[in-house]
C-alpha cells in the first residue's frame, strides 16, 4: 500500500510503516489542489491538520483505504462521508492524553498560585507577597466536561489532591474511580473549576457562552485544553470582568485557523486584547498535547492501529 504523508511527524512512523511493507511518500508543502490531483495513487494518508479533507477531496481519492490523523480529533475530515466510502479513520488520543492532563494541571496550579503574575513582577523588581497570596486546590470541586481520553487523564492527575472530581458527558456510564458522573444541573451547582475535554462537534461549538456560564451557582475557574471554538471569547471576557469566571487557562483559542498552526492574520480582536493583558489569564499556543514524549506516542499509536487493521 502507498501512503502519502502530508505533515511532518516522528520519524518512527515512516520507518515502522516501511518495515511493515508500506511505500511512503512525503509531501509537506504542496497546495491542497496539487495533492488532490495525485491522491488517487494512494491507499493511505497520514495528516495532522494541514488542510481539511472534504467531500471533493474524498471523491478524488478513489483508492483510499485509510486516513491517519496524528492527533486526538478528526474534525478536519468529513468523517460521515469518508465512512460511507469505506475509508478507515484513525486518530490517536491515546498518544497525547497524558500530556494534556499534565498541562491542564499545570495551568490550574499556576492560576491558583499567581505564578505567571508573580514571576513577571519579580523580574521587574517588584516584591509583592500579599498581592500574590494564592489559594489551595485542596477541598475544591473540579468539574470535567467530556470524559474520554483527555478528561480521564486529567482526573488521574488530580488523584493526589484532596478534591472532588465530577464529570459531565453526553455518553452515559463513563464515570470511574477518578470522577463521578453527574447531571449538568448538579455539575453547575457544585463545581469550582471547569475543565473542557470535548472534541469539536456541532454540540460543542460556542458551548461556553453567557447563558451557560451564568447557569453556574458559583464563580469558577475555566481551563480549556480542548478546542478554541467551544468558548465564545467575548462572553468569556464579560464573565472575567464581572467575576463570574475567576480566571482562565487557555491553550486553545476561538481565533485559531483550521490548521491550528497560526492565529488571526488581520486585526487583533478586542476580546483577545483583553486576554493578553489580564493577570488572571494564562495562554499557551495549542501545545497541551505537544510534548517530546507525545510526539513519539502519537506516531506509535497511528502505526499500531494501521498494523492492527491492515497487516
Amino acid at each position: 500500500m502507498k501512503v502519502l504523508h502530508l505533515d511532518t511527524n516522528h520519524q518512527l512512523l515512516i520507518n515502522q510503516l516501511k518495515n511493515l511493507g508500506f511505500t511512503n511518500h512525503e509531501d509537506y508543502s504542496s497546495s491542497k489542489e496539487v495533492v488532490e490531483a495525485k491522491i488517487s495513487d494512494y491507499e493511505g494518508i497520514v495528516i495532522r491538520s494541514r488542510f481539511s479533507i472534504d467531500k471533493q477531496f474524498l471523491d478524488t481519492a478513489k483508492n483510499l483505504k485509510f486516513i491517519g490523523r496524528v492527533g486526538a480529533g478528526l474534525e478536519n475530515i468529513d468523517c460521515v462521508y469518508a465512512k460511507s466510502k469505506g475509508i478507515y479513520l484513525i486518530s490517536a488520543p491515546e498518544g497525547n492524553r497524558n500530556a494534556v492532563g499534565e498541562h491542564a494541571l499545570g495551568m490550574l496550579l499556576s492560576l491558583f498560585n499567581n505564578l505567571n503574575k508573580a514571576d513577571d513582577e519579580v523580574r521587574r523588581g517588584k516584591w509583592l507577597r500579599e498581592g500574590n497570596r494564592g489559594i489551595e486546590l485542596d477541598g475544591k470541586t473540579v468539574g470535567l466536561i467530556g470524559y474520554g481520553n483527555m478528561g480521564k487523564a486529567f482526573a488521574k492527575k488530580l488523584r493526589g489532591f484532596e478534591v472532588e472530581v465530577l464529570c459531565y458527558d453526553i455518553k452515559e456510564g463513563v464515570g470511574d474511580e477518578n470522577a463521578t458522573q453527574v447531571s449538568l444541573s448538579e455539575f453547575q451547582e457544585k463545581v469550582d473549576v471547569v475543565s473542557l475535554h470535548t472534541p469539536q462537534t456541532p454540540l460543542t461549538l460556542n458551548m461556553i457562552d453567557t447563558d451557560f456560564i451564568n447557569a453556574f451557582k458559583k464563580s469558577f475557574w475555566l481551563i480549556n485544553t480542548a478546542r478554541g471554538k467551544s468558548v465564545v471569547t467575548s462572553d468569556l471576557v464579560s464573565a472575567l470582568k464581572s467575576g463570574k469566571i475567576l480566571g482562565a487557562g487557555l491553550d486553545v483559542l476561538e481565533y485559531e485557523k483550521a490548521s491550528f498552526e497560526s492565529l488571526f492574520s488581520s486585526n487583533m480582536p478586542e476580546a483577545f486584547i483583553y486576554l493578553i493583558q489580564a493577570e488572571n489569564v494564562i495562554l499557551s499556543p495549542h501545545v497541551a498535547g505537544w510534548t517530546i514524549e507525545s510526539k513519539a506516542k502519537l506516531a506509535q499509536t497511528i502505526v499500531d492501529k494501521i498494523k492492527a487493521k491492515f497487516c
